[in-house]
């Protein structure tokens, strides 16, 4: 996977990645460095990508 691309992500992270990005940039941060700190975030909190496995284990 090439840095940058956003494909392992759930949506829901998606949304989170958005809506932290918009408050970035509500606050008077550019573009770029509001979407960075945005992922950083989300990568923080859910320590990165999809989770495998998040579903009941079956006996």
């Amino acid at each position: 996977m090439p840095r940058g691309d956003k494909s392992a992500y759930t949506d829901k992270q998606k949304r989170q990645a958005e809506h932290i990005e918009e408050s970035y940039e509500k606050k008077g941060l550019n573009h770029e460095e509001a979407e960075k700190r945005a992922w950083a975030t989300v990568n923080k909190h859910d320590h990165g990508g999809k989770k495998s496995g998040s579903g009941r284990k079956s006996a």
